[in-house]
């Protein structure tokens, strides 16, 4: 048995109940890659898909710089089949490049509105299409909620994670006295029910607008090694790849770069397309480059020209944010020390 042969042992059973057990793509749970890059100086990327047609050049950048990748469905609760689809999606391309690097599928952030009981039963009932589809990672946003009913509603949700041991993350709730008290009150309260958490996630605007508040990021790290998990960054931009460094020097584990992903792909279509992008953006209140995964498959296809520099586009853009983030080389190095320490 070779090490790839070994390291697809690991892969999450919902995973492979998706993808076949026939599959050679290393799809894992982005704990097995915390676990393998324990000791090296970088941080898990995780890079959102808002056009399918990225994929190729995202997976072709991780292969480049033979590093491990994480891939974000922004929503995957836009409707029934969206789960399904991205994970199809992104399988058939690692599939037919032979994609051999580890890879984990991100679904989110979930955004939890309201704790009330209708609320919640409907996003459990997504999050266990998420799971059946074949995401390892599912990640919640709690920021509209305050500590007490964000601890009431991972209580309430997370069972479909849990129960097939996928990985959780949470971006914090309402912080009306502070990131860390708030965290903390989260965290102690969802330890008192067992519930394991992954990725303490905070976005990056949190951390001041112009440089990153180092203090305040080490406060964090320290707080999430306190349960047991690692800090995420999210939604860090474009102009910030070149301080992604100070993330990592920091203890930061997983970051999520959104900022020239969505300009490149909202910037695939033509003119009008993006206008009418725009437009409906405006209306939802959301980032013209998140509305555009949702409302992909009903604008007009990408020509071929349109694709090929899409790809061409994203991979430049990845290929940077990897280096920035220390994820060359740990591709191999990750396959490696897993086929090793698998049975650990």
């Amino acid at each position: 048995m070779n090490v790839l042969d070994k390291v697809l042992t690991l892969r999450p059973g919902n995973t492979v109940a998706r993808v076949g057990a026939g599959s050679r793509v290393p799809l894992l749970n982005p704990r097995e890659l915390l676990r393998a890059l324990a000791e090296a100086p970088a941080a898990l990327p995780c890079l959102p898909v808002q056009a399918k047609g990225a994929l190729p050049g995202l997976l072709r950048a991780a292969r480049s710089e033979d590093a491990v990748l994480g891939l974000a469905c922004p929503h995957p609760l836009s409707d029934r089949g969206a789960p399904e689809r991205f994970v199809v999606a992104a399988h058939q391309v690692a599939a037919e490049a032979e994609h051999a690097r580890p890879l984990f599928l991100q679904a989110g952030p979930i955004r939890v509105a309201r704790a009330d009981a209708d609320t919640l039963d409907a996003l459990k009932d997504g999050i266990y299409r998420v799971v059946d589809a074949g995401f390892s990672l599912v990640s919640l946003d709690l920021s509209r909620l305050d500590s007490y009913e964000a601890v009431e509603a991972v209580n309430a949700l997370v069972a479909p994670v849990t129960e097939r041991e996928l990985a959780l993350e949470l971006t914090g709730p309402a912080a009306s006295g502070g990131f860390v008290d708030a965290y903390r009150t989260l965290l102690e309260g969802l330890r008192q029910w067992k519930v394991p958490v992954d990725f303490v996630r905070v976005p990056e605007s949190a951390l001041s607008e112009g440089e990153p508040d180092v203090r305040l990021l080490r406060s964090l790290v320290e707080l999430a090694s306190e349960y047991d998990a690692v800090l995420s960054v999210g939604e860090a931009g474009a102009a910030r790849v070149g301080g992604l460094p100070t993330y990592v020097a920091a203890g930061v584990r997983k970051v999520d770069c959104v900022g020239g992903f969505e300009r490149l792909a909202l910037g695939a279509w033509p003119p009008d397309v993006r206008a009418s992008v725009e437009e409906k953006s405006a209306a939802a209140g959301l980032p013209a480059g998140q509305l555009l995964s949702v409302l992909e498959e009903q604008l007009p296809p990408l020509d071929d020209a349109a694709r090929e520099k899409l790809e061409a586009l994203s991979f430049m853009e990845a290929t940077e944010v990897l280096a920035a983030l220390g994820a060359t080389r740990t591709g191999q190095a990750s396959l490696r020390f897993l086929a090793e320490k698998r049975g650990d």
